[in-house]
């Protein structure tokens, strides 16, 4: 009844299950009871591959979505502390970052910036994208064995530190209660002191946060190094250079004002060509391929980053987290 194999030979990543459409159309729950009998197997390849494509099981509205998640990954997780607009469609059901669709978005693993991440994290595509619009994936560990040895031991030894200064309402990035999905301070700085984020509320109503964290992990799992961080995604230059231009002139080049940046540890800036490397190995180490509708990725977020692609016309892909 299914397909297994690589998507793309010269990629490990993503490994697919496919329905075999010569049996017609799937039932509604057929791939919730597949997946319930075929545990093993699906745990086998997630590790291996670190991403699993799901296609051809009719998985494309979101209610279809939330029942297929919910019953093979009950406790799914909501977004907050974000670092990117998205919308919440029902609990633990979130679109994909909704970043603008004329620029792409850097590979990155999702909440690095945080105490607690995500261990897993499912994509559903419910409306094909009209152009483009690929959600790149790319190994981890191969990332790292890519990187500039020298770069991959400075950011080893200086780890980095994640800056964000979010206004109280008004103001260029996102607000705290955004962010928090909250009004209630005292509901935040509870949040701040279980996540080990340093916290200080602003004279003009905004809330600065600072958390420090390794640049490299190891795989609870597998026992392997992984490149775990969001350094070059969360550093403004990571915008096109006239919109970076743009922040600092606004900031009047106080780049510990901006809505966002990452510094090594011990409060230097890091160099942005080191943050260039980073970014362009991370995306040749990736596989880009259109998204059908219906299709579902399942990945290992230590395992395996991802990234968005530039496109035109319609695009809807959803999201949701677990922590097990």
């Amino acid at each position: 009844m299914i397909k297994t194999g690589l998507l793309d030979p010269e990629h490990s990543v993503p490994f697919v299950i496919e329905y075999d459409s010569t049996n017609g159309r799937p039932e509604p729950g057929w791939l919730t009871s597949w997946y319930q009998d075929n545990l093993e197997f699906v745990d086998q390849k997630l590790i291996e591959h670190g991403a699993i494509l799901f296609r051809g099981f009719d998985i494309h509205t979101p209610a279809a979505f939330a029942r297929l998640t919910r019953s093979i990954a009950p406790g799914l997780l909501d977004c907050l502390d974000d670092n990117g607009p998205r919308t919440k469609i029902t609990s633990g059901i979130y679109t994909s970052t909704e970043y603008p669709a004329e620029y792409q978005l850097s590979m990155h693993s999702e909440y690095a910036y945080s105490h607690k991440f995500p261990t897993r994290l499912y994509f559903c595509c419910v409306v094909e994208p009209g152009k483009g619009g690929e959600t790149p994936l790319a190994d981890n560990r191969k990332i790292l064995k890519a990187l500039d040895p020298g770069v991959v031991e400075e950011f080893r030894a200086r780890r980095i530190k994640y800056l964000r200064n979010l206004h109280g309402g008004n103001g260029f990035g996102l607000s705290w209660q955004a962010t928090f999905q909250t009004t209630d301070k005292p509901a935040v700085e509870a949040y701040c002191r279980d996540m080990r984020i340093d916290y200080e509320w602003k004279a003009d109503g905004g809330l600065r946060l600072e958390n420090t964290f390794e640049s490299i992990i190891t795989h609870p799992r597998t026992g392997e190094e992984v490149w775990f961080n969001q350094a070059p995604q969360f550093h403004p230059s990571d915008y096109p250079s006239d919109i970076y231009q743009s922040l600092l002139n606004s900031f009047r080049n106080r780049e510990d004002e901006l809505p966002q940046t990452s510094l090594f540890g011990d409060n230097t800036p890091i160099d942005i060509a080191k943050l260039k490397h980073i970014r362009d190995t991370m995306f040749r180490q990736a596989t880009v391929s259109p998204w059908r509708q219906g299709d579902v990725v399942m990945l290992d977020n230590v395992l395996v980053c991802h990234g968005r692609m530039p496109f035109s016309g319609p695009r809807k892909i959803l999201l949701a987290m677990t922590d097990h």
